[in-house]
């Protein structure tokens, strides 16, 4: 890890009509660092991913990248720079097998403007489809439909999908939603995993999670940073403590 910022949120507000979804952030992510967004519902996480993946301009405010200003970069840019993403929502392909989804995202990295592609190229492609899958634990259940896989395989399925891009930084929007213990214990220790060979920023409500799984943690509360540092300083803070935990002191 080093403590040049590989992504930088400057003053970054965002509206709604009236309502205001995030206040004046201002946070930096260091390049190989493991980091957890969290925050009570509503405390404006979401808003805050879309705007540093490129699903939703700021209103106000910057969004860099390795030093580049990204604020007005189109959402489907993000994965030529090096940014990959997976959403709370599973977003597969539920009709194609496990295999057919990590090489169609394997083609779109490798063939966005080739037109025809020689055929022993294929073979790299199913070769480094069947390297992802290995990576995320499901190898065997490559041939399985995405749509017949549980949701924990879905889940790790997509960012199988995700890796396919090789990003330098990975965004991943609740990425235990919905799942078992079981599957959540797998998920985590997947995390864990891919966050030695690049940045993982997670951004999640449960914050006993990531006490023991990241390496800082960014709190929000009602749209503005509440408090950023190490899971020991998060969990003595008092006004944390207040606002997420309930507790009085």
């Amino acid at each position: 890890m080093t403590d040049a910022p590989i992504l930088e949120a400057r003053a970054v507000s965002r509206s709604f009509g009236k309502f205001q979804a995030l206040t004046n952030i201002s946070v930096t992510f260091r390049a190989g660092e493991l980091t957890a967004i969290i925050g009570p519902n509503g405390a404006g996480k979401s808003t805050f991913f879309n705007v540093i993946s490129g699903g939703l301009a700021p209103s106000t405010g910057q969004v860099l990248f390795s030093g580049r200003d990204i604020t007005a970069l189109a959402a489907h840019e993000f994965a030529r720079i090096g940014i990959a993403k997976s959403f709370q929502i599973t977003n597969v392909f539920k009709q194609l097998s496990a295999h057919e989804n990590v090489r169609v995202a394997l083609q779109m990295r490798s063939s966005r403007f080739q037109i025809f592609r020689a055929r022993q190229s294929y073979g790299e492609l199913i070769a480094d489809a069947e390297s992802l899958l290995a990576r995320v634990g499901l190898a065997d259940s490559r041939n399985k439909l995405a749509g017949d896989l549980a949701h924990g395989q879905q889940r790790s399925l997509e960012v199988a999908m995700a890796l396919a891009c090789e990003p330098k930084l990975l965004l991943m929007d609740e990425p235990t939603a919905g799942m078992s213990p079981q599957e959540t214990t797998v998920m985590m220790d997947l995390i864990l995993q891919l966050s030695q060979e690049r940045t993982v920023i997670l951004v999640e409500h449960k914050m006993k999670m990531v006490m023991g799984l990241c390496q800082r943690l960014v709190v929000l509360h009602h749209g503005e940073l509440l408090a950023d540092g190490k899971p020991d300083d998060i969990r003595a803070n008092a006004e944390v403590r207040r606002v997420y935990l309930g507790q009085k002191n």
